[in-house]
């Protein structure tokens, strides 16, 4: 099995490079991105990991990225970063399935503890064979379900 990897999504060319420094402190295999669309043409769903993404960026904003995600039927765990987040915007991302959303200037230790529980859970949903299709509502495939509504309905 292959070492997981970071993915860093932010066009701020300073905190990309301060993220992939803290990443690599610590010994975490990663790779980066100046845009979403960057990452976009680059992601293969079968890599370990998880993505670290600014939520404002031009073209195609973290949270853009996150639905066409979700809309791929990808279960990579996000952790959220943004200088300019509000309560509404980092609701929205975690009801969307990501895993944390940190504010810039981030405190290094939330933010690599945000980042170890993306490792985690996308480790884990990989142990996890898929389930079938059947246990979802109507017409819904589990595939398009969100790590936290497959949990809601596991319950």
């Amino acid at each position: 099995m292959t070492e997981p990897t970071v993915f860093i999504v932010d066009d701020d060319e300073a905190y990309r490079d301060s993220l992939v420094e803290l990443v690599a402190s610590v010994g975490l295999h990663n790779e980066r991105f100046a845009s979403a669309l960057d990452f976009l043409a680059a992601y293969d769903p079968g890599r370990a990991g998880c993505l670290v993404l600014d939520v404002r960026m031009a073209r195609l904003s973290g949270l853009a990225l996150q639905a066409q995600l979700k809309a791929m039927g990808a279960t990579l765990p996000i952790v959220f970063i943004s200088g300019h987040g509000d309560l509404e915007m980092a609701v929205k991302a975690i009801k969307d399935g990501a895993v944390d959303f940190v504010q810039k200037p981030y405190r290094e230790q939330q933010l690599l503890d945000a980042i170890n529980e993306a490792l985690q859970r996308d480790a884990q949903q990989r142990r996890t064979p898929p389930q079938p299709d059947t246990a979802a509502a109507p017409g819904v495939p589990l595939s398009l379900l969100s790590a936290r509504e497959r949990e809601v309905m596991q319950l």
